[in-house]
């Protein structure tokens, strides 16, 4: 019987199951080949190359587990780090995009060989925080990355220079304050009851006050407008004031000229006595 032709429905068919998944099982890493079913994995097992390929991987089955190893871990965190970074998620979830690639390395090759393994493992090296839930097991990429470190070093730099700037200046309101409080302490006037140590000792009190009170500034009073009339009224008061003054004043000068008129009648009467004696003789 003929093969079937490239457009027969079993040619189409068995192009289309190639494509997709098969089980990870019948894979083969050495070869890199997918067998679809039991029977077609055991007669590749038989086959001259797959024999070929075990000679090798049986001369240094080691140097062969841990490359298969280190590639399977490389391209989960570097799947993990680009789709999930450093979010939590179900690392079920993370190895079911990890495999739905159909070139990628099966775990079957490394030296893990089971999921949980491999996720304790990632939990025991420091490379993610690892935790078991109902759900399963969930995992959180830790970045250990130069350029993320120096982040987060630039971040905590500053945060530390905050922090300085702040403590600065709460220590400086704080020495402001102490000042504040040593200045009012000083100025305020300490009040003591009053005791005395014998009976004989006199309580003296000093009542003089420190504090002098300033004289309030007295304005001058301007002079007041007057009108005419109010002058002339003040200027008559004040003329008959002062001729009332001047007859007072006057009387004892009359007085006075009155006893010199006296005394020069009394000398003329004593030379006309002269006189008529002189004549008689």
């Amino acid at each position: 019987m003929g093969k079937d032709g490239f457009l027969t429905p079993k040619a189409i068919a068995n192009r289309i199951k190639a494509k997709g998944l098969q089980k990870l099982r019948w894979y083969c890493q050495m070869c890199e080949k997918q067998c679809r079913d039991e029977n077609g994995f055991k007669c590749h097992c038989a086959s001259e190359a797959h024999q070929r390929q075990m000679a090798l991987f049986a001369e240094n089955p080691h140097r062969f587990l841990e490359d298969y190893s280190r590639q399977f871990l490389e391209d989960f965190l570097k799947l993990i780090s680009r789709r999930y970074n450093t979010q939590r998620v179900n690392g079920n979830l993370v190895y079911q995009e990890y495999i739905s690639d159909r070139n990628h390395l099966h775990m079957n090759a490394t030296r893990w060989s089971s999921l949980t393994q491999f996720l304790q493992y990632l939990g025991r090296e420091g490379i993610c925080e690892v935790d078991e839930t109902e759900k399963g097991w969930f995992i959180k990429w830790i970045d250990r990355s130069p350029e993320t470190l120096a982040r987060q070093e630039a971040i905590r730099a500053k945060e530390r220079s905050e922090r300085s700037d702040a403590d600065r200046e709460q220590k400086m309101l704080e020495e402001q304050i102490e000042k504040a409080k040593t200045a009012g302490k000083a100025a305020e006037a300490q009040y003591t009851e009053l005791q005395r140590e014998t009976q004989e000792d006199k309580i003296k009190l000093d009542l003089n006050l420190k504090t002098g009170f300033q004289k309030p500034l007295l304005k001058k009073a301007e002079p007041k407008k007057m009108n005419a009339l109010a002058m002339a009224s003040k200027m008559s008061a004040e003329t008959s004031k002062g001729s009332s003054s001047g007859a007072i004043s006057s009387t004892p000068t009359l007085g006075k000229r009155m006893s010199e008129v006296e005394r020069l009648i009394e000398e003329e009467r004593h030379k006309k006595q002269r006189l008529l004696s002189t004549f008689k003789r």
